[in-house]
């Protein structure tokens, strides 16, 4: 079932005719859990990943293999951990990727420790997620919309979509959209499909032309010195039995997800927990800081309003005009934040916070499907 119209902690999990499922009753709290209270406690304390993309002076070849010098001079991202941090126990199996860019590629590369790799979807645009998978998304604005999802099992069979905003507001995914000029391989270290061995996993390469992400980007072709990117990475990994000399799902147990910025929630489609990606064309040895989310604490201000609004609309069937509606009291001053000014607009909202940095004023505003602007114009 393609996840069209809920996140995917809701469509992976869908109640039965018959009653509810044993992982549907532990989901119960997070699907009816004040929001707002799931923001502040579980979200808003992880600080987004970070990682500093390096420019290759030459283009990768993509077969599955990550044997290439410019691979090697590239540093690996932080280990992958449960999608809800610190909440969940420890990944059993490694996983961590790496990113270059050239002037026409953004290329990944994942290595997946994996004692049994199998695979079955070989129908391009599968719910890849339906087998143990790879996934990638991108948001080149920061803005939480459009983005990009892509997803690959160890067949090298993908999945790309587009979606205009996030599903937990009503967001479309577009199938048809495709990643025109992508290219992708995995290399199995063992056999694939084979319960009788042990294997050690499979490694994935992937180069995504920069014409894909053209129409939200902000730059037109390759990015700038300094560009960041929202990207994250998730794996989908099922505890599997052998029978009859093949894999088999264990029935009545969720997918594991592991990933490598952490969503605080099981919900990938969120798009402002996602890592910070910052492109630069500086040699790999010399050192590059990669620059916090400007107004961080404006920021998340604004996504505390976001979400203490979807808890209003729940009961009231509309869109709180005042911040007293939400029962939101001033925290204790903040020097260089303002309080939020919340103005309904045809739609229905936007709540603007304004913040001072390095002695210049500016603004963090979202609006009631989640659009979030730094400094609207």
């Amino acid at each position: 079932m393609k996840p069209l119209l809920y996140p995917r902690f809701i469509t992976r999990r869908i109640l039965t005719v018959v009653g509810l499922s044993l992982t549907t009753w532990l989901l119960l709290p997070q699907l009816f859990a004040s929001e707002r209270t799931v923001w502040l406690e579980q979200m808003q304390p992880i600080s987004p990943e970070r990682y500093v993309c390096r420019k290759t002076p030459s283009a990768i070849t993509i077969d599955g293999k990550l044997d290439e010098a410019n691979w090697n001079a590239a540093e690996w991202t932080k280990e992958f951990v449960d999608i809800e941090a610190a909440a969940k126990p420890k990944p059993r199996f490694r996983t961590r990727a790496k990113m270059l860019w050239d002037d026409q590629f953004l290329y990944i590369a994942a290595e997946l420790e994996e004692p049994h790799v199998w695979a079955t979807l070989t129908n391009h645009d599968s719910v890849i997620f339906h087998d143990p998978d790879f996934e990638v998304f991108i948001d080149p604005t920061g803005r939480t919309q459009p983005y990009y999802e892509f997803e690959m099992n160890a067949l090298n069979t993908t999945w790309d979509l587009r979606l205009d905003k996030p599903y937990m507001y009503n967001g479309k995914a577009n199938d048809a959209w495709e990643i025109v000029g992508a290219r992708s391989a995995v290399h199995i270290r063992g056999t694939l499909n084979q319960p009788s061995d042990i294997d050690k996993g499979w490694t994935i390469e992937i180069a995504f032309p920069w014409a894909a992400f053209t129409e939200p980007a902000r730059s037109v072709n390759s990015p700038r010195e300094g560009d960041q990117w929202r990207i994250s990475f998730s794996r989908v990994e099922w505890q599997t039995v052998v029978i009859n000399g093949a894999y088999q799902k264990i029935p009545k147990t969720p997918e594991n997800n592991w990933v490598w910025s952490p969503q605080g929630v099981v919900d990938m489609h969120r798009p402002e927990m996602w890592g910070i990606v910052q492109f630069t064309g500086r040699p790999p040895g010399e050192h590059i800081s990669v620059a916090p989310i400007p107004g961080k604490a404006a920021r998340d201000l604004a996504l505390e309003i976001y979400y203490a609004q979807r808890d209003f609309q729940k009961v009231h069937q509309r869109w709180a005009t005042n911040l007293s509606e939400i029962n939101w009291t001033p925290p204790k001053a903040r020097p260089g934040i303002e309080l939020p000014n919340l103005r309904a607009t045809a739609d229905g909202y936007t709540c603007a916070v304004g913040f001072n940095e390095s002695g210049r004023q500016h603004v963090w505003q979202i609006r009631q499907d989640r659009l979030l602007l730094l400094d609207p114009r």
